[in-house]
């Protein structure tokens, strides 16, 4: 009994981020509070409903509200092409660099203990609470013609404000602690004790990350970089800033949006919009199927 209740307190402190909400007891199944229960399901349902489905069949219903010709031609147009192009190649710069990024730094976190350890781990989590708006204004501020580093990019002819480089550091910055935060407590339940068998039994460190790290994490990484890419494509705040607006070179497809509704072609914008929803959908899926294997499958 005892091992099952430390099982059971490990489990909460690991806290895989993807099935939580399994773990959640089984109510009783009594008729007790049948009513309360009622009323909270369809409280959330109605939420869910306004909130979620009701704009996305919005967003559907107007985006083929002229025809199937006028959405295909607002999907493929040149502009929408070159937003779509921009956005996937921010998302999987954002996801390298985090990806990286959160390995290293998770493993240093978990395994180390040094001086400044938790002003470390504080720092990773400032894009969560910084306004996205006010990062891109310090990017422009350090990076921009009169910002700190303006004169050096100057002189070595380097663009950083207004150009592909600004938006894709944007896009880092925002999506920063998303695939450390998944790692973060699975690496720190873990414990060092396996890396230091493993190393006095003359296993070297890559050794030791393949064959003992990387099985206990493997899935809290794939749901990191999930998350991480969910983020990146839909920034908004901090690449408007810092890109600039300028069409067909630096709009990823929310900017793209933003200029369709300005300029009153709602048809355009609701239909490259629906682009949005279904790398959304996909994202979803891929989500739900890492759910499945991380229950059923065991590290």
């Amino acid at each position: 009994m005892a091992e099952k209740t430390q099982t059971t307190y490990q489990q909460d402190i690991v806290g895989d981020g993807i099935s939580s909400v399994q773990k959640v007891r089984e109510p009783h199944k009594e008729n007790e509070g049948r009513g309360i229960r009622y009323v909270l399901i369809g409280i959330c349902a109605l939420f869910l409903f306004v909130m979620l489905i009701l704009p996305l069949i919005v967003v559907i219903t107007n985006a083929l509200r002229d025809g199937w010709e006028a959405y295909r031609e607002a999907v493929f147009d040149e502009y929408t092409v070159k937003a779509l192009q921009l956005t996937l190649l921010a998302t999987v710069a954002a996801v390298a660099v985090n990806t990286i990024f959160g390995l290293v730094a998770s493993f240093l976190l978990s395994k180390f203990y040094f001086r400044g350890r938790r002003v470390l781990a504080a720092l990773i989590d400032i894009p969560f609470s910084i306004s996205p708006v006010i990062a891109g204004l310090v990017f422009i501020l350090t990076f921009g013609n009169i910002g700190w580093m303006g004169d050096f990019l100057k002189a070595h002819d380097i663009k950083i404000v207004f150009a592909v480089p600004g938006v894709i550091l944007a896009t880092i910055f925002v999506t920063f602690p998303f695939v450390f935060r998944e790692l973060f407590p699975v690496m720190n339940a873990q414990g060092t004790d396996e890396e230091e068998a493993a190393a006095l039994m003359g296993a070297g460190g890559f050794t030791i990350f393949r064959r003992i790290t990387f099985p206990h994490i493997r899935w809290a990484l794939l749901y990191g970089v999930i998350l991480c890419a969910a983020r990146a494509m839909g920034e908004f705040g901090a690449v408007s800033v810092i890109s600039g607006h300028l069409r067909g070179k630096t709009n990823t497809l929310p900017l793209h949006v933003e200029i369709l509704y300005n300029e009153f072609n709602t048809t355009a914008a609701f239909a490259v919009s629906s682009i949005l929803v279904v790398l959304a959908v996909l994202i979803l899926v891929v989500r739900n199927i890492v759910e499945g294997f991380s229950r059923n499958r065991k590290f």
